[in-house]
């Protein structure tokens, strides 16, 4: 997970025009509230949903409510879900584990990545790829996610000079026997259906697949790897363009390669920035509800690759939020990252939030729950860079059953958020700076 926060003058900005339009907004008696989340006794997706929309799938392409039929049917309402648990063999292996500790609840999608260290690693290792297709051979209904990384070296600090080069070098086809080599192994090894996350997050700073530098040769770079990979014959990969929430280094929206090479456009959603709300991180510039209004825009289907708890701790209000999101719009798949920070299972300093993942995805309540295990992956095949490595912690006994907390009292109306184009406006934060 990449460490970034929502930018000052982007916040400044958004208060300048809200108290612009402030007094004509009240007096024309417009506003309009926005939901108040777990706590405030509403639905948690409640009224941020845009209205119904006229084509939310192009033709030929997969719907937002109709993914890979065995696939979508598990998971609370039909969802497909699962986790990232581990680039390797252990990521197989842990998936059953969480099935476990859900009470048999059914992991469809078992999500990794390839390491981006060497173009090697890039194409695919068989051994790499082996312990994936055993596990989606188990049953028809298993859907992997790859994601794959577009350069080598790809979070080896690169300058902005080194990537621009690298963008024009791949927009012009010198990569493109990298890319047909991984397709044609994916399809050997009878991954053909994959789901693909090429160049993720593209609209941060921290990787060499960023598109910065250079917005329309990352562009043309994605058209290339999207065309050279379904030339390969057995394929029928999906491709997945997927951004981090909010604004970062550059709007995602002027990275987006186009419609006839996007199959699924999907969003990593992490609890950040400190003290944004859930509610906030729907309607923030670029946030989660302009992620919806994109892809039915485009007529694509969502996901959710990467999400989970960050910067905020231990916060089951964000996790019933996004929950309650992904219920509502019925992603393609979601895979939340269970490692700490962000993780719910295998993270055991989450004890609230972990719990409220549980009861909503719990099958059989009578199944104890089992004791996670320590991570075991090793950090160079772990996708984010969060800190220090933490040690593992020995195990302990299952933990009792946590009683059910009292729903806390609604918010004042000046600390609700009140819609008014893109922002959130909350009265409270209108104060000027000090002195």
């Amino acid at each position: 997970m990449r460490t970034r926060d929502i930018k000052a003058s982007i916040r400044t900005h958004a208060r300048a025009r809200i108290r612009a339009v402030l007094s004509a907004v009240v007096a024309a008696g417009a506003l309009v509230s926005c939901t108040v989340l777990p706590g405030g006794g509403r639905d948690p997706a409640g009224d941020l949903s845009p209205r119904p929309s006229a084509g939310d799938s192009a033709p030929g392409r997969p719907s937002a409510t109709a993914a890979d039929s065995p696939a979508a049917r598990s998971g609370p309402a039909g969802r497909a879900v699962g986790a990232f648990l581990g680039s390797g063999p252990e990521g197989v292996r842990l998936l059953r584990g969480m099935e476990e500790w859900l009470g048999g609840t059914d992991l469809r999608v078992g999500h990794t990545y390839l390491p981006g260290e060497r173009w090697s690693d890039i194409e695919g290792p068989p051994g790499f790829l082996e312990p994936w297709a055993r596990w989606r051979r188990e049953e028809p209904g298993h859907l992997f996610v790859l994601n794959v990384p577009l350069q080598a070296r790809n979070e080896a600090g690169l300058s902005d000079e080194e990537v621009r080069d690298l963008l024009v070098d791949g927009a012009a086809g010198r990569f493109d026997g990298h890319f047909r080599t991984l397709a044609e192994r994916l399809v050997e090894h009878g991954l053909a259906d994959t789901v693909l996350v090429p160049g993720w997050e593209m609209n941060g700073a921290t990787y060499a697949h960023r598109c910065r530098p250079d917005p329309e040769a990352w562009k043309e770079y994605w058209r290339r790897v999207v065309t050279t990979m379904r030339a390969v014959p057995g394929q029928r990969f999906r491709f997945d363009f997927t951004p981090s929430r909010g604004p970062d280094a550059i709007p995602w929206t002027l990275c987006y390669p186009g419609d006839d090479v996007v199959d699924i456009i999907g969003m990593d959603a992490y609890d950040q920035p400190k003290g944004m709300p859930f509610e906030e991180q729907v309607r923030e510039p670029f946030g989660l509800q302009a992620h919806i209004d994109f892809a039915r825009r485009h007529g694509k289907p969502v996901s959710y690759p990467e999400w989970g708890l960050f910067r905020n701790g231990d916060n089951p209000e964000y996790v019933r939020g996004m929950l309650a999101w992904m219920e509502r719009y019925k992603p393609v798949y979601e895979t939340i990252s269970d490692y700490c920070p962000h993780g719910v299972w295998r993270c055991r300093d989450n004890p609230e939030a972990s719990a409220a993942y549980r009861e909503a995805l719990f099958s059989r309540p009578a199944t104890p729950p089992s004791t996670p295990p320590a991570r075991s992956e090793p950090a160079s095949q772990r996708p984010r860079r969060s800190g220090p490595p933490r040690p593992p912690k020995p195990p302990r006994p299952a933990s009792p059953p946590v009683p059910a907390q009292q729903p806390a009292a609604p918010r004042p109306w000046w600390e609700r958020c009140w819609g008014i184009g893109p922002y959130c406006l909350r009265p409270d934060r209108l104060r000027g700076p000090a002195g």
